[in-house]
């Protein structure tokens, strides 16, 4: 089966299909136009969307009466920086932005990749954080940009 575009997304489905077959993708598949699959029942998929859209947590690539195939994200290592002061958010973000590397912003937290070097960085800064596996929504990504 080829599937060519996402049906929807499970939180704003209205009428869900009573069998869930889950595809787990790493956050880092999910920017992936073209790719083959496998379900959480030995499926293969292929996928090649025609719009150039990321795929997000949730999204429906499958659905009939009886089953419906959903993706679902791993869980990633993370780095969660939790500043107490506009002050330590603006230090972090400063390096960060420096370093080239995404984020992504939960309530009052911001998330990144887990590095070793980050996490000495929050270390030597003072700023709260707390190393875990979390499953985030989107893929992270680069802001394109040059520095010519």
């Amino acid at each position: 089966m080829i599937i060519e575009s996402v049906i929807g997304n499970v939180a704003t489905l209205e009428k869900r299909a009573p069998h869930v077959e889950r595809v787990y993708l790493r956050s880092d598949d999910l920017v992936k136009r073209i790719q083959r699959v496998v379900t959480d029942h030995g499926k293969e998929l292929g996928i090649r969307l025609r719009e150039n859209k990321d795929l997000i947590d949730g999204d429906i690539l499958y659905i009939d009466e009886k089953n419906m195939i959903v993706i679902s994200v791993k869980d990633d290592d993370l780095l969660t920086i939790m500043p107490t002061s506009i002050q330590q958010m603006g230090e972090i973000a400063h390096q960060l932005g420096n370093r080239h590397l995404p984020a992504q912003f939960e309530g009052n937290e911001m998330l990144v990749q887990y590095d070793y070097l980050v996490e000495e960085l929050l270390r030597q800064l003072g700023i709260p954080f707390k190393r875990e596996k979390r499953k985030v929504k989107q893929a992270f990504r680069h802001i394109g940009h040059s520095h010519d």
